[in-house]
C-alpha cells in the first residue's frame, strides 16, 4: 500500500508538471487516463486525510490505527512470525512513524493536490505541517511499551531531564541569537562610520 501511495503521488505530480510545461503553465488533462489518475489521487488523498485534520482528531485516528497495528504484531508474536514494521507493541515508534507517514506519503500527495486546487487545500496543508511538527517534537519522548501504558517513574524522570535539556538548549540558542544580533549591530555601526 505504501509503494502504491508513493507511485500514485509521483505519477500525479509528473502528469501535472508535464501538462503545465506543455500548456504554458496551465493544467490541461487531455486524456482519459490523466483525468482518472488525478481523480484516483483525490480519492486516495481522502483515504489518508486524517493527518490533515485538527490535532485531536488526528491523534484519535493515530491511536486507533496504531492499536490495530499492535494487535497484528501481537498475533504475529503468538504465531512465532516476524513482527511487521510498526506493529511491535514493545518497540513502538509512534512519533517516528507519523513523521515518516506525513513526509513520504501524505505530504507529497497533498502538495500536488494543493497545486491543483489552490487555494482550497492550503488550510489542510497548514494543519498537516502542524501535526507533523507535533509528532516530530515528541520523537525522543516515546519509550513506553504501549500508547495506553502510563510512563514509569524512571520514564517520567527521563522525560523531565530531556525537557530540561531542551529548555536549556533553547535558552542558550536565544542567548547566541542575542549576541549575534549585538555583533550585527556593531558591524553595521562600524560599516556606517567607515562609509561616511
Amino acid at each position: 500500500a505504501v509503494v502504491s501511495t508513493q507511485s500514485t503521488g509521483a505519477d500525479i505530480k509528473t502528469t501535472v508538471e508535464s501538462s503545465k510545461v506543455a500548456h504554458n503553465g496551465k493544467l490541461v488533462l487531455e486524456s482519459y487516463n490523466e483525468r482518472m489518475l488525478v481523480l484516483q489521487g483525490i480519492v486516495h488523498s481522502c483515504d489518508i486525510s486524517s493527518a490533515t485534520k485538527s490535532l485531536p482528531i488526528y491523534r484519535a485516528w493515530t491511536e486507533k490505527i496504531i492499536e490495530e497495528f499492535f494487535q497484528q504484531g501481537d498475533r504475529e508474536r503468538e504465531l512465532g512470525l516476524p513482527i511487521s514494521p510498526m506493529c511491535d507493541r514493545c518497540n513502538p515508534s509512534i512519533e517516528k512513524s507519523q513523521v515518516g507517514f506525513i513526509d513520504f506519503i501524505v505530504l507529497p500527495l497533498w502538495e500536488t493536490l494543493g497545486e491543483l486546487m489552490f487555494p482550497f487545500c492550503q488550510e489542510m496543508l497548514n494543519q498537516l505541517n502542524e501535526n507533523r511538527n507535533y509528532y516530530f517534537n515528541r520523537i525522543p519522548e516515546s519509550p513506553r511499551c504501549s500508547i495506553s501504558d502510563p510512563p514509569s517513574e524512571q520514564e517520567r524522570n527521563n522525560l523531565s531531564a530531556v525537557s530540561e535539556k531542551r529548555k536549556n538548549s533553547r535558552g542558550k540558542i536565544a542567548e547566541l541569537d542575542e549576541k549575534m544580533s549585538d555583533l550585527s549591530s556593531i558591524e553595521e555601526e562600524s560599516f556606517a562610520s567607515d562609509s561616511t
